[in-house]
């Protein structure tokens, strides 16, 4: 039977240990919204700095002009536009790969060696440098597949780069999802394949949207990839346009059309030594941001939207 001194002295080392776990609790809390202050303190200096610098460049003009050798007539048409076909081909190739395969190794594959040796090759590949990827896509897609440097090899690279990150997302949303919806369904007579795509998938969709456009944004603003694989800097023209007034009134041809982005640009005028492309560089860093900004966002209010309408 214990002393009840014995019991009074473990009470009060349980009482003194909670006190001190509580306070190392709230130090630990106040230490990260210091260090997350002193982060948003930091970046909105440097975007103080940047609209400051490129604000006065954000006119019409400078989005419908080509590049020029004259930074006041130099503007980001080409840049913008390639960046939103090679983001088309992207999300093309990696959206469909990366949730059909999320969806195999979460649903259908069997526990073993290979699927664990997936999983975690999948979990280091999200980790890969970027530059990696643009050697990878240098050696296969330029040189060995012949595609050169054209919208088509930075799709698929940027898609490649972004795969690990869709997969992961997938499976991660598709976990979230209750085991009794799929009783449920199975119960009722339905299918491994109906219980995935009319239940698991639709309960899954928030997950799965956010990974995705957080995986775009990630690659919107990649540059080593691009200017490993040959993107252009200079590049005064648009791809060609993507319909045609003849049979079959499609046109691929754009695809194999060199192209350049806004990453390039910046890139590049930030590269120069006269000062007078400063403003073009920070103007364009601008509108990349936004476009970031604006897909952070979309994520945030696709996944609030579409988790309303869940009723479990």
């Amino acid at each position: 039977m214990t002393n009840p001194a014995t019991a009074d002295r473990l009470s009060d080392r349980a009482a003194a240990h909670i006190r001190w776990a509580r306070q190392l609790e709230r130090g630990f809390v106040l230490a990260a919204w210091a260090l997350l202050g002193l982060l948003a303190v930091v970046f909105l200096a440097l975007f103080a700095g940047v609209l400051q610098t490129g604000w006065e460049r954000l006119q019409p003009d400078f989005f419908l002009a080509f590049a020029s050798r004259r930074a006041a007539q130099a503007g980001i048409l080409a840049a913008w536009v390639g960046t939103l076909v090679v983001m088309a081909v992207t999300a093309a190739v990696a959206i469909p790969l990366g949730v059909a395969a999320g969806v195999y190794l979460e649903e259908y594959a069997r526990p073993g060696r290979l699927t664990t040796l997936i999983e975690v090759n999948i979990v280091n590949l999200a980790g890969v440098p970027s530059i990696v990827y643009g050697l990878l896509a240098l050696g296969l897609f330029v040189r060995l597949l012949g595609l050169g440097a054209s919208i088509l090899t930075a799709g698929l690279t940027l898609g490649l780069l972004i795969l690990p990150i869709v997969v992961v997302a997938t499976r991660e949303a598709i976990r979230t999802v209750p085991q009794s919806i799929r009783e449920a369904s199975y119960a009722v007579g339905a299918t491994r394949w109906q219980t995935v795509w009319q239940h698991v998938l639709p309960a899954a969709l928030p997950g799965i949207l956010t990974g995705i456009i957080i995986g775009l944004a990630r690659a919107i603003g990649e540059t080593a990839p691009l200017v490993t694989i040959g993107a252009v800097t200079f590049i005064a023209f648009l791809p060609p346009a993507p319909f045609s007034p003849e049979a079959p009134f499609l046109s691929f041809d754009w695809l194999w059309a060199p192209f350049t982005a806004l990453p390039i640009v910046t890139f590049d005028w930030t590269s120069r030594p006269n000062p007078a492309f400063r403003p073009n560089a920070a103007a364009a860093a601008l509108v990349l941001t936004f476009l970031t900004a604006v897909m952070n966002a979309t994520a945030v209010w696709l996944r609030y939207r579409l988790r309303r309408r869940q009723l479990w």
